[in-house]
């Protein structure tokens, strides 16, 4: 029994309409749809609008034109388009959240996805065409003055996503000159200082997260928190996340090993982009350690691209409200969308600003 729609003939939402008809009707055809809607155009037009979805991933189209059907893709509620306003609209506790780990993301659904769509692969490759292009120009001096260029940006950025108030210019006078900054306390410039070593740790050993492995990740943390008041090695306990009612594992062992099929996931993929999105988000979506989980996420996820000679990228830009706000998004909705936008923006600033 197919549902049928009451609705106006014309909305600035029929892609939404189109997709929410289809969750409601699996295997349902064009004509259906096209009835049940009473869509104000022409079943083509339909046809062009449905292969656009089928394209960016959001829907399966199943059988040959004359008989094809479609359904929702297994990738829909990881790929979805959100409004990150209206999310936001609603306080904590009126949010429908996901408010438990969800194991078969990462030992099932993201192993059977792809995260980017045709035209966002083809995006980001051209631009790592331009820094291969850009960056073989450049004498061994140039390139690593402007890889230490990026490296004080993502310092900075890194640590103030985690409340850091150095600015940039007092971040470039502490990793230059080790010149404390008047006012900061010891922790703010220790954690400034860790971020450049861990980055000097994967500069100067390139292949060491490859393949990416528990101890390879606990490794990092640890160069991250060193004499910081912050414990070392996989949690024991429970641990919270402000700004969200979404609960991470409290178990040690399902921590591990939920790192363990996170690693397995990202070695298994073929493109490099997909293995440093999936790296970035899903450390931060385990909270592996009591503290310090963003900030390994993004050296992880650069480390990714430089040991597979990617342009790395250092946040710069991005407003850190609006990266917590992807990754509250992620721990609730288990929804990358926000965050995939964020990383294919810092990836092209990366590209056309230092290299």
């Amino acid at each position: 029994m197919i549902d049928k729609i009451t609705m106006p003939k014309k909305t600035d939402n029929r892609r939404d309409d189109i997709i929410q008809f289809i969750r409601n009707n699996p295997k349902c055809s064009s004509k259906e749809i096209h009835d049940g809607l009473g869509l104000n155009m022409s079943v083509i037009t339909l046809r062009r609008v449905l292969q656009e979805l089928s394209t960016t991933g959001l829907i399966n189209a199943l059988g040959a034109l004359k008989s094809r059907r479609y359904e929702i893709s297994s990738a829909y509620n990881i790929i979805r388009p959100i409004d990150i306003e209206k999310y936001f609209e609603k306080e904590i506790d009126d949010r429908i959240i996901q408010d438990r780990f969800n194991h078969d993301l990462i030992t099932q659904t993201l192993s059977n996805i792809s995260i980017y769509t045709d035209s966002e692969i083809d995006n980001l490759n051209k631009l790592q065409e331009k820094f291969k292009s850009n960056s073989s120009k450049l004498s061994a001096t140039e390139y690593k003055n402007e890889l230490e260029r990026l490296a004080i940006d993502l310092s900075w950025k890194s640590s103030q996503i985690e409340g850091n108030t150095y600015s940039l210019l007092e971040t470039e006078r502490l990793l230059k000159d080790k010149e404390t900054a008047a006012g900061k306390t010891k922790d703010e410039a220790t954690m400034l200082l860790n971020h450049k070593d861990a980055l000097d740790f994967i500069i100067g050993h390139p292949d060491y997260i490859n393949p990416l492995t528990v101890s390879s990740i606990e490794d990092i943390h640890s160069i991250l928190v060193k004499d910081l008041d912050i414990s070392r090695n996989v949690r024991k306990g429970r641990v919270g996340i402000s700004g969200t009612n979404y609960k991470p594992l409290d178990n040690e062992f399902q921590i591990k090993e939920a790192l363990k099929s996170m690693c397995d996931i990202v070695n298994s993929k073929e493109n490099v982009f997909e293995e440093a999105l999936l790296a970035l988000v899903l450390i931060s979506y385990i909270q592996p350690f009591s503290d310090g989980n963003k900030r390994t996420a993004r050296i992880i996820s650069n480390a990714i691209l430089m040991n597979n000679h990617y342009c790395p990228i250092s946040f710069r830009t991005i407003d850190s409200i609006e990266y917590k706000k992807a990754m509250l998004i992620f721990y609730e909705q288990t929804n990358i969308n926000p965050f995939k936008n964020i990383f294919i923006g810092q990836f092209e600033f990366a590209v056309n600003t230092y290299f």
